[in-house]
């Protein structure tokens, strides 16, 4: 484990650096007074861990912090102070820990066990099987589902809006307005650094490498090479070739991979355009999939992903009316008559009015036929 220290005050680096030696199984490459003679060295050389001291004549730790996270965010950080003040926005820019001077041996050892089972897991652990799913509910899965215990509603709700804009910066101005509107200000900061920090926490209790960032009055979540399946399934979407027998198996196989509808479960309002956005993406493609599969006979198959059109879109006339030329075709009146039973149920409850009259009229005429 290669550390560097940071701190104005020559004795306490001294007498820090002593203390590291006493744990022992620590390479201390660089001991600092100035911080940005030390920026110098990260750039040359990263180490696995910075303890960085908050209050400096020259900068702000907390300012040095996320210059750095910004530039290497694989680096922990450790704050080493006398002022217990800055705890809440230390832990906002993701430190690891936050030591009180004079430290303490014992607090000290307890900090260097951490960090080291940490460094282990980041370094065997397979990480390739994890996956953040979107697809009907928020849920993480390494070969199965994760039980994941949240703090609070609020947090996985501001984690999922995170998610949903992952890579990109998001104000916390914003964040503000979102989860804590009816708050003043000094408490909402207060509230959205410590939802932050449970997040996080309930990251690094299940292994999931995804880091939130601050820079700028900004969060940022980086995925870290874990895998979300929605990003996942749209790559897939766009990397299909063209329809065709030779292609049939890819397209429904993609088609399959769309579990359910956005989030559906979770009923957040701000993702709603999200969610109409990737269930068009898939109704799209899967009208055209269902096209080429009637005009080659496939009735089958098409009535499979008609029917996932009918419980993604359940309030849709048209495709209750598909599925009842489809079964028709196979001669099955028993599914004909259920799918316009079904129709007029939800024609009537929804909009108070009965099926097309088109859609009425075909049933008649192919009803008759069936009693003679």
């Amino acid at each position: 484990m290669r550390v560097i220290l940071i701190d104005d005050e020559p004795l306490i680096l001294a007498y820090f650096e002593k203390l590291l030696k006493k744990i022992g199984g620590i390479d201390i490459i660089g001991t600092y007074i100035n911080p940005y003679e030390a920026l110098k060295m990260i750039q040359q050389d990263a180490p696995d861990i910075i303890f960085l001291d908050i209050e400096m004549p020259e900068t702000n730790g907390l300012e040095l912090a996320e210059t750095i996270q910004s530039k290497w965010s694989h680096i922990k950080i450790v704050f080493v102070t006398a002022h217990s003040e800055y705890a809440v926005k230390a832990f906002d820019l993701n430190a690891v820990d936050y030591l009180l001077k004079p430290v303490q041996l014992d607090r000290l050892s307890k900090t260097i066990d951490r960090l080291k089972k940490d460094l282990r897991k980041s370094i065997f652990e397979i990480t390739n099987y994890d996956k953040v799913c979107c697809f009907r509910s928020l849920h993480f899965k390494r070969t199965e589902v994760i039980n994941v215990r949240w703090r609070t509603l609020k947090a996985k709700e501001l984690f999922a809006f995170l998610l949903q804009y992952h890579g990109k910066p998001v104000s916390k101005s914003m964040l503000l307005d979102m989860f804590w509107s009816n708050t003043d200000l000094e408490k909402g900061m207060a509230h959205l650094y410590t939802t932050i920090y449970q997040i996080r926490k309930m990251l690094r209790d299940i292994n999931f490498h995804i880091e939130i960032t601050s820079l700028d009055n900004n969060y940022v979540l980086n995925l870290k090479g874990v895998t979300l399946d929605i990003k996942e399934w749209e790559q897939k979407m766009e990397l299909l070739p063209p329809i065709s027998k030779d292609t049939l198996l890819q397209q429904t196989q993609t088609l399959e991979l769309y579990q359910g509808n956005y989030l559906e479960e979770e009923g957040y309002l701000w993702a709603e355009s999200e969610r109409e956005r990737l269930r068009n993406l898939w109704l799209s493609h899967a009208k055209k999939v269902t096209e080429f599969l009637i005009s080659n006979e496939q009735i089958t198959v098409a009535i499979s992903i008609c029917q996932r059109m009918q419980e993604l879109f359940p309030h849709v006339e048209a495709h209750y009316f598909v599925l009842m030329q489809l079964y028709d075709k196979l001669g099955d009146w028993a599914s004909v008559e259920y799918q316009y039973k079904s129709l007029k149920k939800m024609c009537v409850q929804e909009y108070g009015v009965n099926p097309d009259p088109n859609i009425q009229a075909w049933y008649e005429e192919r009803k008759n036929i069936y009693s003679n």
